[in-house]
């Protein structure tokens, strides 16, 4: 705590004091007062004032006892002056100065925050003596820079392991086209091509999806017959079930780490999204085959063929997930959600808690005080809360007595609150979010032109990719 290590802060206020002119340092008492000259700044502060903090470096200052010690706290000594130098940044020094002059500790807005944590890291001033915005400000930038420093380590280390002069056989050449092909789309052509054809049949599956809930098909389909139409949608879906295990049976050969591969969260999602069609088709086999005498056979059995067809049908909506390899925004997305996981969890446990207050408040004043039926029990009324909470408000349980409408109407601005409250941190992580993959991007288009033989890229040279603009 502060308030230990410091029982009385500001009680040395300026009396850590610059020396501007050099005839100041003929008056100075070095039996009370240390001089620290700083990048060519010097300072003089009470010895008493050091000793407050015996583990930081200057601290460490009042335990020099030969030439020896000092060379191992500063970077110079002026034996005839009695100054201490210290070959460090000045700006970042004033923090420092600030910290132990009034036993403040807090960030500069002008100031690199990594600077500063390298300068309090030198100094030897823990962190736990700066003020709690500034230390939650500092933890998450150096969170920020060394996931960045990761992902760039790991992308040196794949472009480390593509150049090793190894002998380039047939079958190496064709992995590493193929590579480029299904996980670079900026690579060349063949890559964006690609890349838009996924998109494409994407697209074309999600489309087929919903025409293939229309009445008419659907009538069809109960009735067991077979139009045109129908055939035409059973054609296009083949088509890009092929072409998406294509795409998958591709990405599996040309991974390096096939264990590595088969638990990508994507991948996952492509195998969920391609097995419902082929289990269907097994499904509408065994369907065919019903009439035969079975154990569990008859009607209940083709109802839930039926169901679970429908079931498997509508998984194909997987398939939108596929966009996140192509479109920045989505990969933004996801990473936000990775990273707000405490902000969305207090969210969900203040809704949580919300809603069981309201929830018998509301269930005691309609149904125990009016003897109204909406509100049958506690459980009935959770629905109520979370809708009214989240001011979606459909309208099918409504509070008809004064208790009640109070109780609705208190629901609905702590719903309000409750829903902001998490919002704007939620926001800036979004912002910080895109900058980086934005620039990771950027890094990358700018390191494939090079890799071109075009070391003369000008900005937004970027922008010429299709599969950007996504």
């Amino acid at each position: 705590c502060l308030d230990d290590a410091w029982p009385n802060p500001g009680a040395y206020y300026k009396r850590a004091q610059l020396i501007r002119r050099p005839e100041d340092l003929v008056s100075i008492d070095h039996a009370l007062l240390a001089l620290i000259n700083v990048g060519g700044n010097r300072y003089t502060f009470p010895w008493s004032t050091l000793e407050q903090f015996p583990l930081t470096r200057l601290g460490r200052l009042c335990g020099c006892r030969s030439p020896e010690d000092i060379a191992r706290v500063c970077d110079d000594y002026d034996e005839a002056h009695k100054e201490f130098f210290f070959d460090r940044s000045p700006s970042a020094f004033r923090v420092i100065l600030n910290f132990l002059a009034a036993g403040k500790l807090r960030l500069l807005r002008e100031m690199c925050v990594l600077s500063l944590h390298d300068e309090l890291t030198y100094w030897g001033v823990e962190m736990t003596y700066m003020e709690r915005c500034c230390k939650r400000k500092m933890y998450t930038r150096i969170e920020e820079v060394n996931e960045l420093e990761r992902r760039e380590e790991e992308c040196r280390q794949r472009n480390a392991m593509q150049r090793v002069p190894v002998e380039e056989t047939r079958y190496r050449k064709v992995m590493n086209w193929l590579r480029d092909t299904v996980e670079n789309p900026q690579s060349g052509l063949p890559g964006k091509i690609f890349a838009c054809m996924s998109v494409i049949m994407v697209a074309v599956t999600v489309v087929s999806l919903c025409i293939s809930t229309m009445p008419d098909l659907r009538e069809e389909e109960e009735r067991g017959e077979c139009s045109s139409k129908c055939y035409n949608m059973f054609i296009i879906e083949t088509v890009c079930v092929a072409w998406f295990s294509l795409e998958f049976i591709l990405r599996f050969i040309q991974a390096r780490s096939k264990l590595e591969f088969l638990r990508g969260p994507l991948n996952i999602i492509d195998a969920m999204a391609i097995l419902p069609y082929y289990v269907s088709l097994v499904v509408k086999e065994e369907d065919t085959d019903s009439n035969h005498e079975r154990p569990g056979g008859g009607k209940g059995y083709l109802d839930k063929l039926s169901l679970v067809l429908r079931i498997l049908r509508a998984l194909r909506i997987l398939y939108v997930m596929r966009l996140a390899r192509h479109s920045l925004g989505l990969q933004t997305l996801g990473l936000t959600v990775r990273r707000s996981t405490r902000e969305f969890g207090l969210l969900l446990l203040f809704l949580c808690v919300a809603v069981t207050l309201f929830s018998p408040l509301v269930h005691l004043a309609e149904s125990e005080l009016t003897g109204t039926h909406d509100f049958s029990s506690i459980p009935a009324s959770y629905w109520w809360a979370i809708i009214s909470m989240t001011t979606v408000g459909y309208g099918d349980m409504v509070p008809r007595s004064i208790p009640g409408q109070v109780v609705a109407l208190s629901s609905i601005l702590s719903g309000i609150l409750i829903m902001a409250f998490p919002a704007t941190s939620i926001f800036h992580m979004f912002s910080r979010s895109y900058q980086e993959l934005k620039m990771e991007h950027d890094r990358l288009c700018r390191a494939l032109w090079c890799d071109d033989g075009d070391s003369d890229v000008p900005d937004g040279s970027t922008s010429m990719c299709v599969i950007c603009l996504l």
